[in-house]
């Protein structure tokens, strides 16, 4: 059994903490069950994923995901010219 770094450790609890208080709208989990996705009324996203790192070893990251407060309105334009 291997245990996982104290900041870690610390950083998923905040993520958690986070949940204190809060209505959850759905969640999600993916098919090969790699990953937690836990949808909140207030628009934010708690993402919890079971990864592999580059040593080989499993690990559990927990992401608190806020949507963007704007959504762009209209398309990006870009414009660009053909040499002639």
């Amino acid at each position: 059994m291997s245990i996982a770094p104290v900041q870690d450790l610390r950083r998923i609890a905040e993520a958690v903490e986070q949940l204190h208080g809060r209505t959850v709208e759905g969640v999600e989990v993916r098919a090969d069950c790699r990953s937690l996705r836990v949808a909140l009324t207030n628009g934010r996203i708690l993402l919890v994923s079971a990864m592999v790192d580059e040593a080989g070893k499993p690990r559990l990251d927990i992401d608190f995901l806020r949507v963007p407060d704007e959504t762009p309105h209209g398309q990006l334009e870009v414009p660009f010219s053909i040499p002639e």
